[in-house]
C-alpha cells in the first residue's frame, strides 16, 4: 500500500488555543461554544482547549469558580501540539491513519482510523508501534477472544485487538478526555459492539478476566499491576 496516497488532507483544527488553569474545575464547564474541544485535567491543573480564542469563556469560568486562576495561555498549530505532522504509518499488518488522511488499503492490511484529538500520542511512538506489532504476532499464534487495555489513551491498541477478532475488549483510562477520545475512535472504526471504554483507575480493572492484557505505560506501573494481579 502506498501510504503517501492520501484521499483527504485537512487536519481538524488550524489553531489550538490552550488555557492553563491552576486548580480543577468543580463542575463541567458546560456549553462553552462550538470551539470548545475538551478539558485535560492532571494533578491540580486543568488545560482547556479551544479552536478559537476563548478568553470570554474563560472569564465566565473564573467568575463562577474563584478557586481557579489562569496561569498561562498558548496558541499553536495542531501539528505543533503533537510535535509532528500526523500521517499514516505501518506496524505489522496494521496501517494506522488519521480520518482526514485516509489511504487505500491493500489486501492483508488491517486499517485503523485514529483521531488523537488533543490527547498526547498520535500512535507512532516506538512503544505503541511495538505493542501493535506484538498484538499482530500474538493473534497469529493464539486464540484471543478478550482483551484488557490499561491506560488506553486514544484506544488504538484495544481497537487493534478487536480488528483482529477479539470479541470483548475493555479499554480503561483515568483521564476523562482520553476516555472520550478513545470512545470516538471506537465509533469511527465501527467497533461499538466489541470495545467498551471506561473512565477509571486501571488498578480497579486489573482483575477483569481477559485472554490478553495490554499496558503501554511506565515500567514501574506495569510491575505494580503484575504484583496486584498475582
Amino acid at each position: 500500500m502506498n501510504l503517501n496516497r492520501q484521499l483527504s488532507d485537512s487536519s481538524p483544527y488550524d489553531k489550538l488555543y490552550i488555557y492553563y488553569l491552576n486548580g480543577r474545575l468543580e463542575n463541567h464547564p458546560g456549553r462553552l461554544g462550538r470551539s470548545f474541544i475538551g478539558n485535560w485535567e492532571e494533578g491540580g491543573t486543568s488545560f482547556l482547549f479551544f479552536s478559537e480564542p476563548a478568553l470570554d469563556q474563560i472569564d465566565v469560568i473564573l467568575s463562577k469558580q474563584p478557586q481557579l486562576t489562569l496561569k498561562d495561555q498558548y496558541c499553536m498549530s495542531y501539528e505543533d501540539w503533537h510535535g509532528e505532522p500526523l500521517k499514516p504509518f505501518r506496524a505489522g499488518r496494521f496501517v494506522v491513519m488519521p480520518p482526514w488522511k485516509k489511504t487505500t488499503a491493500a489486501d492483508g492490511d488491517v486499517s485503523i482510523l485514529l483521531d488523537p484529538g488533543v490527547v498526547f500520542g498520535v500512535g507512532n511512538h516506538p512503544t505503541t508501534q511495538d505493542c501493535l506489532a506484538c498484538i499482530d504476532a500474538l493473534f497469529g499464534n493464539h486464540d484471543v477472544q478478550s482483551s484488557l487495555d490499561l491506560g488506553t489513551g486514544t484506544g488504538v491498541l484495544a481497537i487493534a485487538a478487536a480488528k483482529l477478532g477479539s470479541r470483548c475488549n475493555l479499554a480503561v483510562d483515568n483521564n476523562f478526555l482520553a476516555a472520550k477520545t478513545a470512545r470516538n475512535n471506537v465509533e469511527i472504526n465501527h467497533l461499538e459492539n466489541q470495545v467498551y471504554v471506561a473512565c477509571g483507575k486501571a488498578e480497579n480493572s486489573i482483575d477483569c478476566k481477559a485472554d490478553l492484557i495490554i499496558a503501554n505505560i511506565h515500567y514501574d506501573v506495569c510491575v505494580f499491576f503484575l504484583g496486584v494481579r498475582i
